[in-house]
């Protein structure tokens, strides 16, 4: 059975190792000429996808490439003096078993653990597909595939090809996420620089690994900005204007945007399809159900959905009609609540008020000082909080364990 996966980020490689380990034929098609190198900023493993993680062999290198940021000097507008947040203690209050690590990273592991199994086609994209599986590229002849899977993310070409050129009922939740690259002046060695204002909040990090950093920016709107998803000198003007006299290490940051680095610049959104799926074609993780980026953990969101649409698949026995409805069972719970959770964290994390950010700084400052068992034992009695990511269950769908 012949399957294309269209997207090599996380959740393309991720299926691609699954499916071919399962038994399928796997193509994999991505518009970049290489894997991405884009300066992206650190996502989040939670136990769960920690879990499928360790399953795929590649755990140790997942663990040797994190981060390391345990620390954080919080910088609150209009306070002088800083407050002192022991990331660590955050960490394990949310998951039993997390990683931060760079999004680039994360997806190098993924490819490298399946690359010698699965065919994959850099530099092109599918640019028609056809009910019965034929597959039009810009590049590669035609060709035909008995499914067609969309990991393309937000702005998925599938998902737009299948569902029409709106597709799907997107959320706007009233913020927006910038990352941008930076020399690590600061030695910053397992530190994060937070500066903390009502509608607005910047993050420098790097990890013990890199010679840079990333400053990510978050910021509130009642409404989208007028800007297309790949107007950079735009994007950057709206940064800009969003954090204009927020404080003149903010200041020198931003002075920066035109020195060529990478940068990235979306709003958050999710996306609000009741399903995924469509004939021989469904889509996994932010293609399908981005419950909001930097948010709502989809990356971990983006494993669990891989790893379960391989496992259906072959206990379908590639019927892919049976598959996908199963798929879509097992996922449409998590993913609602995946939604229900960004939501209340992007409100949270980019307080709208003065008061809003004198809470947030003094939970953090809180739950450092507490010790980590009781802060722990708190957390797990909100399944639906801070802990949602970690009560998600992974199916064992019998598979023969890593070569």
């Amino acid at each position: 059975m012949r399957i294309l996966v269209s997207g090599a980020s996380i959740a393309g490689p991720v299926l691609a190792y699954w499916l071919s380990r399962h038994g399928f034929d796997v193509t994999v098609v991505e518009r970049a000429p290489a894997l991405r190198k884009t300066g992206g900023h650190a996502v989040d493993l939670f136990r769960p996808a920690v879990d499928i993680t360790e399953r795929m062999g590649v755990l140790p290198r997942v663990t040797a490439l994190a981060t390391g940021t345990t620390r954080m000097t919080l910088h609150r507008e209009g306070s002088r003096r800083p407050i002192r947040v022991d990331l660590a203690k955050v960490f394990q209050a949310a998951s039993d078993r997390h990683v931060e690590i760079m999004r680039d990273d994360l997806s190098e592991i993924y490819y490298d653990a399946g690359r010698d199994d699965v065919e994959y086609l850099f530099g092109d994209t599918i640019t028609a597909l056809s009910p019965d599986g034929d597959v039009t590229f810009e590049h590669a002849p035609p060709r035909r595939f008995d499914v067609v899977v969309g990991a393309d993310g937000l702005h998925s070409t599938v998902r737009r090809l299948v569902f029409g050129e709106e597709a799907g009922l997107t959320r706007f939740i009233g913020a927006y996420l910038a990352v941008l690259s930076l020399p690590d002046t600061l030695g910053l060695d397992g530190e994060a620089v937070t500066h903390l204002g009502a509608g607005r909040t910047v993050s420098l990090y790097s990890a013990r690994h890199m010679s840079d950093a990333r400053a990510v920016f978050l910021f509130r709107r009642d409404r989208e900005l007028g800007h297309h998803h790949r107007d950079l000198p735009r994007q950057k003007d709206l940064l800009r204007e969003a954090f204009a006299g927020m404080h003149p290490q903010v200041d020198g940051w931003l002075a920066r945007l035109d020195d060529g680095g990478p940068f990235y610049f979306d709003s958050i959104t999710q996306l609000q399809l009741d399903t995924w799926s469509r004939g021989r074609v469904t889509l996994v993780g932010d293609a399908g159900y981005c419950p909001g980026p930097a948010v709502g953990g989809s990356t971990s969101l983006a494993v669990l959905g891989a790893y379960v649409l391989a496992g259906e698949l072959a206990a379908a026995g590639g019927d892919h009609t049976r598959a996908f409805a199963a798929y879509e069972r097992e996922m449409g719970e998590l993913v609602r609540r995946s939604r229900a959770f960004a939501v209340g964290a992007s409100r949270s994390l980019i307080p709208a008020s003065r008061a809003g950010t004198w809470a947030l700084a003094r939970g953090g400052q809180l739950v450092s000082t507490l010790p980590a068992g009781l802060t722990r034992a708190l957390a797990k009695l909100n399944s639906a909080g801070v802990r949602m990511h970690d009560s998600m269950q992974v199916k064992d769908y019998a598979v023969p364990a890593p070569a």
